[in-house]
């Protein structure tokens, strides 16, 4: 990746994060950029139509360029037509946040979500971010379909994480998380309480056509409120919604990388 782009791209990054903007000096200084190399790739991501400047001399803003052309690859590749109905049954069903991730070569990204009786597929700044696969539901429904070696792999490559990030029961070591994996295997599909996050519980399935995971759909919730009572009355339905999500999605090819769309 040439320093240009490699500077473009963190730009792009870092404004992301920050609704309010950041002004040049705050952008060549926190990612260590010299300012007058700042400010011609700024410009450049303005004619781009990339960055927005408030005012002149004013904070740099990201535009909405950015979420416009991943909704557009979204809905070219058939996700949201397809899942949509399928989330929102499921999330009038649980009364709970209902998130559809799809596999990306090593990664897994939320995508798409539906929030309990809310209608209307919701998209917010979570989507698009990388599963962590060590301790969130998501993560653990698609490690459960893939050996203990390849899981290990992937896990590895991303990290575990710092323990203070996540809930008091998120696994540290290699054990801990191959415990939680083949349990997940027994039962067919993945079940955390106060793992991703203290006092929340989750739960995921796999979708799955031929033999390969494409993607997972996860429920998550406060535990007070989502029990893993709840979550076992809740898998039918999970394991209905994957079923149906595998068949009548394909395996279509963007630089040889999965992704769901319509058959």
């Amino acid at each position: 990746m040439t320093l240009s782009l490699n500077r473009g791209l963190a730009l792009i990054e870092q404004l992301c994060g920050q609704p309010e903007g950041m002004s040049l000096t705050a952008l060549a200084d926190e990612l260590d950029i010299p300012r007058s190399a700042c400010h011609r790739l700024l410009l450049e991501l303005q004619k781009r139509g990339y960055v927005r400047q408030k005012q002149s001399q004013g904070n740099y803003l990201i535009t909405v360029k950015i979420a416009s052309i991943g909704l557009e690859f979204l809905s070219s590749k058939g996700i949201v037509d397809i899942a949509e109905p399928i989330l929102e049954r499921l999330a009038k069903e649980s009364g709970e946040l209902v998130r559809l991730s799809i596999v990306d070569d090593d990664r897994l990204v939320w995508v798409a979500k539906s929030q309990g009786t809310r209608m209307g597929l919701r998209y917010d700044p979570d989507m698009g971010m990388d599963a962590r696969l060590s301790c969130t539901a998501s993560g653990h429904a698609w490690l459960l379909t893939l050996s203990d070696e390849r899981a290990l792999e992937l896990v590895s490559k991303q990290g575990f994480g710092q323990p203070k990030e996540y809930g008091p029961n998120a696994p540290t070591k290699v054990l801990s998380l191959l415990d939680m994996l083949q349990t997940a295997r027994k039962r067919g599909f993945a079940m955390i309480d106060e793992v991703f996050a203290p006092g929340m519980t989750a739960m995921a399935a796999p979708v799955v056509r031929g033999q390969e995971t494409i993607g997972v759909v996860s429920i998550a919730g406060p535990r007070q409120r989502l029990t893993l009572k709840r979550m076992q009355q809740l898998a039918p339905a999970v394991l209905a919604a994957t079923a149906e999500l595998g068949p009548i999605s394909r395996i279509s090819t963007l630089s040889g990388k999965p992704q769901l769309g319509r058959s």
